[in-house]
């Protein structure tokens, strides 16, 4: 019986998280940079378009650090239009990185994360790095 019970509360619950559709939907919410040179800021521009029959306003959009600058667009995004989130991060410690932006909306109450990671290499490195031919989108 307790076993019934259980699967029926988790049963309830995964249609309820999976009832549940985000007003903006995100083309990817997670960007690699790679390798990038120290102290040469990186940016990436998420995009997302309202998928609801209302619009949607970003109540803000705060990074995990200060080294990761977000911007966002303030005001209302009308139904069915696209917009974006410019990510920028400062590039000052080497290594590798891994950064979270949190996104919230008004009247929604679990917010969206997106991501960008990478490292962070001296210039020298990034000379004798050699390129794979492929390009990076902006």
């Amino acid at each position: 019986m307790k076993k019934m019970t259980f699967l029926l509360v988790g049963l309830f619950t995964i249609t309820t998280v999976f009832a549940q559709k985000a007003p903006i939907q995100f083309t990817k919410t997670t960007h690699s940079f790679g390798k990038i040179k120290q102290n040469v800021p990186a940016t990436y521009v998420f995009t997302f378009k309202n998928v609801s029959d209302k619009p949607v306003v970003i109540e803000n959009a705060v990074a995990e650090c200060g080294c990761t600058t977000p911007e966002y667009p303030k005001g209302g995004i009308a139904k069915g239009a696209s917009n974006k989130i410019k990510v920028t991060y400062n590039a000052q410690t080497m290594g590798v990185f891994s950064k979270k932006v949190t996104v919230k909306l008004n009247n929604v109450p679990d917010p969206v994360i997106l991501t960008i990671g990478g490292e962070v290499i001296t210039s020298s490195t990034a000379a004798s790095t050699p390129k794979t031919g492929t390009k990076k989108k902006a």
